[in-house]
């Protein structure tokens, strides 16, 4: 059975990891071999030389060829950890360079996953995430019975912007309201970037109209706030408006492309009263 290498260890540890450990253990015992080859051989040249001045007992010289025969194989063996430890040091090498691809293609990945449902500009959810999360919160509404909202809304007179300042400055604009947006939103909302200057707001468990005003209002004062944009050594201050419109499930509608078609159709309401909001009627 194949293992992958990218699996922990039996014991919980990584792989590489493991192999590192084994490698230090095996270049110790290589060591410790080496020494005995030494030692060996420092003994053998005594009781040799001993031999040579002597006349030698027949045990003795048995023992001494005994001797000798040992220091060949226990120099073969340290030859043997020295090519295993260049094997393990190559693996050890190689399972490394597969632990940085396989990160750099995680990392790919996630970013190639980031740009699928992420707006460019502004990093904010784009349609596609929106809509997924939008169905996400229908079902959870039907299921608990849950009161949500969609805001939809747009900036007034963006066109005039990019006309007279600009395509750089509107788009620093645009990233300017979408960071206050995003500040301004709850953890379980959505904001995200429908697409030129229009954006939509997902509001999790609500349902009052008059707690809807209240984020409403927050939202469209953060909006109106001074942007200060520095583009290409030009200094502008531009305050910039906007017109929402919000639809409320179950009242307004009770699918996706219902809820965001009537949020639309308060916001162009609202755009042509100039009463900031509206709520469907």
């Amino acid at each position: 059975m194949k293992t992958d290498p990218h699996t922990e260890s039996p014991e919980g540890g990584h792989p590489t990891h493991s192999l590192s450990n084994v490698l230090g253990q095996t270049h110790h015992i290589k060591a410790l071999v080496d020494e005995c080859v030494k030692e060996l051989s420092s003994v053998n040249t005594a009781i040799k030389y001993a031999l040579a001045n002597s006349d030698p007992l027949p045990g003795v010289v048995k023992a001494l060829e005994q001797s000798q025969a040992v220091q060949k194989k226990v120099h073969e063996a340290a030859t043997g950890l020295s090519l295993v430890n260049w094997a393990l040091s190559d693996e050890v090498r190689n399972r490394d360079m597969l632990d940085h691809q396989f990160a750099a293609a995680i990392e790919q990945e996630q970013g190639a996953r980031h740009a699928a449902f992420h707006d460019i500009l502004t990093g904010l959810p784009n349609r596609a995430l929106f809509r997924d999360r939008l169905d996400h919160a229908l079902a959870q509404a039907k299921r608990h019975n849950w009161g949500f909202a969609v805001m939809f809304f747009d900036l007034n007179d963006f066109k005039f912007i990019n006309d007279s300042y600009g395509h750089e400055v509107g788009d620093s604009v645009i990233r300017t309201i979408a960071r206050r947006l995003k500040e301004n939103a709850r953890g379980v909302d959505t904001v995200s970037r429908h697409g030129g200057d229009e954006f939509l707001c997902l509001l999790m468990e609500v349902s009052d109209q008059k707690a809807i005003s209240t984020i409403a209002e927050k939202i469209m004062n953060a909006i109106e706030l001074p942007c200060n944009v520095s583009v290409l050594d030009r200094n502008v201050s531009l305050t910039v408006k906007a017109s929402m419109g919000i639809s409320i499930f179950p009242t307004d509608g009770t699918t996706a492309d219902s809820l965001i078609s009537s949020a639309d159709e308060a916001m162009y309401r609202a755009k042509q009263n100039r009463s900031g909001y509206s709520f469907v009627q």
